[in-house]
């Protein structure tokens, strides 16, 4: 975990074992309206990897809590997910992960 003057950065990662075929990027949300976006990229990984910016330092421990949750309910393998907050609450987090998910398993 690295802090830089204005947002802290945290990375997860998590084993896989739903394989995603690649797929286009996905974006959902804007940092500026809702005050979070999700980018899901596919990866050549057999993890799901989370890398978060966020503005809310110090909540590393929900921010952990939330992806677990996430990957439980979703066990993506070769996938980064990139998150950018600038204070969204976790059931914000939950809804724009869960939306990303929908789009790539469309």
């Amino acid at each position: 975990m690295s802090m830089s003057a204005e947002l802290e950065s945290l990375n997860f990662e998590f084993p896989g074992t739903q394989a995603v075929a690649g797929f286009a990027p996905v974006l959902v949300g804007v940092v500026g309206s809702g005050n979070l976006e999700v980018l899901l990229e596919a990866t050549a990984a057999s993890t799901c990897h989370f890398d978060v910016q966020t503005s809310a330092r110090g909540f590393g421990t929900i921010w952990e809590a939330v992806c677990r949750d996430f990957h439980q309910r979703h066990p993506l393998a070769g996938v980064r997910v990139s998150i950018h907050d600038m204070g969204a609450t976790p059931a914000v987090v939950s809804l724009r992960l869960a939306q990303a998910a929908a789009e790539i398993a469309a």
